[in-house]
């Protein structure tokens, strides 16, 4: 079996028993096959530096230009550890890329030997010994709540405009704010996962779990006024049953949301990174700054980990300080 076969395997291994979504199943792919290609390149012989006398010849290096993809007959049965290895050093020194760009990469790749151990195509495990990159820690950004009062009663405004995409946009930002789901949740909703009330959403998360969130009385009337208009005004076609559109009445790309989340929190001054992560962030903050317990907003992110929701408990920490430090007697003590 060729290694190309190996790849069409295990991706439809992801979609079909992993229930991975297709941009998950895109990158796990992609970085697959970019092991295959950069293994060439990092198997290049280095130029060796002139002997100084004059007409002495090059010797080849013996070695080099033998490893498992330097042609069409690479196979993911000779990979070594140390080709592994390598390729780490590669995209790090090489390739610029972050600690947590590299561990997502061999985490697809280990992920690819996992599903050919599994299969029986090969019997060792080239990662016992290879570990993952420390990352640096950050706290999650978000948006405080200062601010998104303000933008919210914008977005509110905006929802009930004539102006389509206006409408559409504001309700795609409102939605993310007030359910904190991912991108690709948002993508695969369909007018059919609300109830009846529109007042409860199904969603499809990662692996295709399934979880219910509650939606707000003022953004379930955005909703109904919004499913209203794409119906009465033709923009869904009989056949589409996606909630989020094109003014021609295709499912909306993820470029698009991504873009249009990054061109509202702009135009809302909102500087630093601005993504629909960034409101997911800003969700599970808040509700934890106003007394939320940490397992319920599990339950509303859709986290399989517990220790996945604890993270935003370290901006409430922060938050508490700075409190602390305006606020408590003591603590102006020592300022000249």
């Amino acid at each position: 079996m060729s290694w190309q076969e190996d790849i069409e395997h295990f991706v439809t291994y992801l979609r079909a028993e992993k229930r991975y979504s297709e941009y998950t199943v895109q990158g796990y792919e992609r970085d697959v096959r970019r092991f295959v290609a950069d293994l060439p390149q990092m198997r290049m012989p280095k130029p060796e530096k002139p002997s100084g006398r004059k007409g002495a010849a090059t010797q080849p290096d013996p070695t080099a230009g033998t490893g498992p993809a330097c042609d069409s007959s690479f196979d993911f049965r000779l990979v070594t550890p140390d080709d592994i290895r390598n390729w780490v050093v590669w995209l790090s020194d090489r390739q610029d890329l972050s600690p947590a760009s590299v561990n997502r990469m061999v985490c697809s790749l280990r992920g690819m030997f996992r599903f050919l151990r599994r299969t029986g195509a090969v019997e060792g495990d080239p990662f016992l010994r290879i570990g993952f990159l420390k990352v640096p820690h950050r706290l999650p950004t978000y948006i405080p709540e200062s601010k998104v009062d303000r933008i919210v009663d914008e977005w509110d405004v905006e929802s009930e405009t004539d102006d389509f995409r206006m409408q559409r946009n504001a309700l795609i930002v409102l939605l993310f704010y007030s359910t904190g789901m991912r991108l690709a949740e948002l993508l695969g909703i369909r007018i059919c996962d609300f109830s009846s009330d529109f007042c409860e959403l199904r969603i499809r998360g990662k692996g295709n779990k399934e979880r219910v969130v509650p939606i707000l009385e003022h953004t379930r009337e955005k909703i109904v006024a919004y499913v209203r208009r794409i119906k009465s005004e033709n923009i869904c076609g009989s056949d589409e049953n996606s909630l989020f559109l094109t003014e021609k009445g295709k499912p909306i790309s993820r470029t698009e949301v991504y873009q249009i989340v990054r061109r509202e929190l702009t135009r809302a001054g909102i500087q630093g990174k601005r993504s629909p992560h960034v409101l997911r962030h800003t969700f599970a903050t808040h509700m934890l700054n106003d007394g939320a317990d940490i397992r319920e907003i599990q339950e509303l992110l859709g986290h399989n980990s517990l220790a996945a929701t604890q993270v935003y408990t370290h901006n409430s920490i922060a938050r508490l300080k700075e409190v602390y430090k305006e606020a408590h007697p003591r603590a102006h003590k020592n300022k000249k």
